[in-house]
C-alpha cells in the first residue's frame, strides 16, 4: 500500500436520474433514498483511497436545505477531506439538477466518517493524505476539529448520565414538551 495518497486520487462523482419510486407521499425524492447514494459515494471514496474494504461509522451535519424532485438529476461529489490511523472522514456535497431547464441546486452537505478493514475484519491503516492546497489544509483542520468534537459531546453526555439521578432527569423536563409515561 501507498504511504501516501492525494485528495484527487479517490475523488468521486456520483450522479442518479430519480424516479418515481424513490419517491415519498408528497412526492419528494425520500431522504432515506438520498442518505442511501452518500453512504455508497462515501464508501466508493474510502475504499479508493485506501485500497481496502471499508465501513461507516457516523455521519454529521445531514441537512436537507432543499427537497429533490423525481426527474431531477442528483450529483453526489465526494473527497476525502481527514484521515487517522484507520478512519477517514469524507466530505460530500449533493447538488440536483433540472435537466430541461438547466436549473441547479445545493440540496445538502454532510460528512461519514469510514473506517478501513483488513481481510479478517479489524481495523487497518489507510494512507496519509497529501494536501496540495489551501482548501485541502482548511477541510483537514475541519476535519480534526469534527472527530474531537464528536468525542468531546460523546464524553459530556456520559458524563451528564452519569451525574443525574432519574428523579432528577425528570424534574428537569418539567418544561419541556414531553410527558412521563411511567410511574417514577
Amino acid at each position: 500500500m501507498e504511504d501516501a495518497r492525494t485528495v484527487d486520487y479517490s475523488r468521486t462523482t456520483i450522479t442518479e436520474l430519480m424516479i418515481p419510486s424513490f419517491a415519498n407521499f408528497s412526492g419528494k425524492v425520500h431522504g432515506g433514498i438520498l442518505l442511501s447514494l452518500m453512504d455508497k459515494v462515501a464508501y466508493v471514496c474510502a475504499s479508493k483511497h485506501s485500497g481496502t474494504y471499508c465501513v461507516t461509522v457516523s455521519v454529521d451535519g445531514v441537512e436537507f436545505k432543499e427537497p429533490v424532485e423525481v426527474g431531477e438529476l442528483v450529483s453526489l461529489a465526494a473527497s476525502i477531506n481527514y484521515v487517522g490511523n484507520s478512519s477517514m472522514i469524507i466530505g460530500i456535497r449533493v447538488e440536483s439538477l433540472k435537466p430541461k431547464t438547466g436549473e441547479s441546486k445545493h440540496t445538502n452537505s454532510c460528512y461519514f466518517t469510514m473506517v478501513a478493514k483488513n481481510e479478517d475484519g479489524s481495523l487497518c491503516k489507510v494512507p496519509r493524505l497529501i494536501l496540495e492546497n489551501q482548501q485541502d489544509v482548511r477541510r483537514f483542520y475541519d476535519g480534526k476539529i469534527l472527530k474531537k468534537m464528536r468525542r468531546q459531546i460523546s464524553n459530556v453526555l456520559d458524563a451528564e448520565v452519569k451525574a443525574i439521578s432519574e428523579d432528577d432527569m425528570i424534574e428537569s423536563l418539567n418544561e419541556d414538551r414531553c410527558l412521563i409515561g411511567y410511574p417514577n
